[in-house]
């Protein structure tokens, strides 16, 4: 599907999305008000990926570490070639046009995961003990990103994402080595993460579109246990408080305006022992991964909103299913916390933007993860640079079930069609993937569709099974040719497709199928069987009369283990 013509059906169906806000945001008792003191809820991605790689978006999550990932491309290309690289991915990864849909699309703010090392040196390569250099093309970087945020009236919310040092055992996050002090083990690397905002505090200023200062992601460290551990037991995480404490304090010197956003030991969730609020513009951010959608599971945030006089906001989630995103943004919304998803683009279905990584880097992932040979240094050159230009905006396969998870379904329960089609003279042919848009239970039913491992304390569960094309529950595979099917379509579950019926009539109703076991599917209660084997076969599922109008069908799995479904075909009689 083109990328056009999915922009132009969403921002149809975004059309209603809420007014901009409007200036300077601040911290008015729990609330986020802009500057005409209407209340706010932010809306976000998370830029995550573009200046700190974590390995899981390159397929490289046994890596993890940036710095891993990229002595292993400098082993295999040489330090020009992976310089050139990452020149190449800062360039294409984000850019206007990025911000621009985004914008469309209905979201309001962006946030940015920072590495330090974008913006100064770290504090072992510093020329001289105590001393900063600062790396201005990093800055201009976050410049042109802000120019394209306010063209658009997103508010860009700045983040620490990895501080000198890395702030946690969690190393991918941010790209820490266990081998050299952590933040909280260096009184140089705090320094430093000091400093750093108060050189970023002093260059925005006067900057109303910045929305924020997102002082550490994630903080995860034990104190109690160095190295060991990701701070959910700490009980009074000094540490972590007294740091931000001094950022504050850094950047008050220089900036009287922004709001200052903290986040709690335990990856942002442990706020045992927090001090009296010691900023009047100051927020709490929590982070939200794999657990329910339910009262109980943001009970304890919402009570320190209350306690402690000061908004929340949910700075980071998503790496989940369509039912979880819709389900999870119902609930904070529904609360009057805004929210920030991760992360707007990578290897992979589930987010707005996925980015196809090109044939030839697959090669050097099974190379680097040591499940294949040491691909030519020519050749593996030319994927990476592949690689590099697919991040682009326009290179990207936007994911239209994404955003209508995120901005209708958590507000309204119906069903849209995938895409516009219309049944007329002629026979349509409707792809098994291509179900409508909608809920699950309404738009279609499956067996798993979202993983909760947090809370079951299982192992994570895989929603669409073939990870691909669509982020909801249906199992999706891909044929040799690349085109998308549907598979493991079991007893119980459904697909609906919906289309513009131009003239009342009689169509014959026929599905490409396949299955091992056989079964029985249909459009009606009786359905028909499918035969056992392993090849695909036409079936006639009924004819059917549909009155002018929007119409829909729905196809039933009612006995089967293992079938697949490629498409459906409606021929006029």
């Amino acid at each position: 599907m083109k990328f056009g013509s999915i922009a132009l059906a969403l921002a149809a169906l975004l059309s209603s999305a809420n007014a901009r806000a409007e200036g300077w945001l601040r911290v008015d008792g729990t609330q986020i008000v802009d500057e005409s003191d209407q209340p706010i809820i932010l809306r976000g991605m998370g830029l995550g990926g573009w200046m700190l790689q974590e390995g899981y978006m390159l397929k490289l999550g046994e890596l993890g570490q940036q710095h891993v990932i990229r002595a292993k491309l400098v082993e295999l290309v040489g330090e020009k070639r992976t310089a050139a690289f990452y020149r190449a991915w800062l360039d294409n990864h984000t850019t206007e046009a990025d911000i621009e849909q985004m914008a469309k699309w209905g979201f309001n703010s962006v946030r940015l995961p920072i590495h330090f090392d974008q913006l100064t040196l770290p504090a072992d390569k510093e020329p001289k003990r105590g001393q900063d250099t600062w790396l201005e093309e990093g800055f201009q970087r976050i410049d042109r990103l802000l120019e394209w945020s306010r063209k658009n009236r997103i508010y860009l919310i700045l983040d620490l994402h990895a501080a000198p040092g890395g702030q946690g055992n969690d190393l991918a996050i941010s790209d820490r080595d266990p081998a050299k002090p952590s933040l909280w083990e260096s009184a140089e690397n705090q320094r430093k993460t000091v400093a750093l905002w108060k050189k970023l505090a002093a260059r925005y200023k006067d900057e109303p579109w910045i929305g924020a200062y997102d002082m550490i992601n994630e903080p995860n460290w034990s104190f109690a246990t160095p190295g060991k551990g990701n701070g959910c037991d700490e009980t009074e995480n000094k540490g972590v408080w007294e740091l931000q404490q001094r950022i504050t304090k850094a950047i008050r010197e220089v900036d009287g305006k922004h709001m200052v956003i903290i986040e709690g030991n335990c990856w942002g969730n442990n706020y045992r022992s927090l001090p009296p609020a010691w900023d009047a513009n100051l927020a709490i951010s929590f982070h939200k991964y794999w657990n329910r959608n339910d009262e109980a599971s943001i009970a304890d945030i919402t009570a320190l909103r209350q306690s402690y006089n000061r908004p929340i906001w949910l700075g980071e989630s998503g790496e989940n299913s369509n039912v979880w995103y819709r389900d999870a943004i119902a609930l904070v919304e529904g609360a009057g916390i805004g929210w920030n998803f991760w992360p707007l683009k990578k290897i992979g279905f589930n987010q707005p933007l996925e980015i196809d990584p090109g044939p030839g880097w697959a090669k050097i992932v099974d190379w680097a993860t040591g499940k294949g040979p040491k691909p030519d240094a020519d050749e593996a050159y030319a994927a990476m640079m592949t690689l590099a230009r697919n991040s682009r905006f326009d290179r990207n396969i936007p994911k239209p079930d994404v955003i209508d998870a995120m901005f209708r379904q958590p507000h309204e329960t119906t069903y849209r069609p995938f895409a516009q089609r219309t049944l007329d003279k002629r026979p349509l042919v409707i792809r098994a993937a291509d179900y409508d848009l909608g809920p699950a239970g309404v738009a279609y039913q499956d067996n798993v569709d979202a993983n909760y491992h947090v809370a079951t304390g299982g192992e994570r569960t895989p929603w669409n099974n073939g990870t691909t094309y669509r982020n909801d529950g249906v199992d999706i595979a891909r044929a040799n040719d690349g085109r998308p099917y549907v598979t493991d379509f079991v007893t119980g579950e459904f697909l609906r497709y919906s289309a513009d019926v131009a003239k009342a009539g009689r169509w014959t109703v026929t599905a490409r199928v396949r299955s091992a076991e056989g079964g029985r599917i249909g459009i009606d209660e009786r359905g028909v069987a499918v035969p056992a084997g392993t090849a695909w076969q036409s079936i006639k599922l009924a004819d059917v009369d549909l009155p002018a109008g929007p119409g829909s069908a729905i196809l039933r799995a009612i006995e089967c283990s293992d079938c697949a479904i490629e498409s459906l075909t409606f021929t006029p009689r």
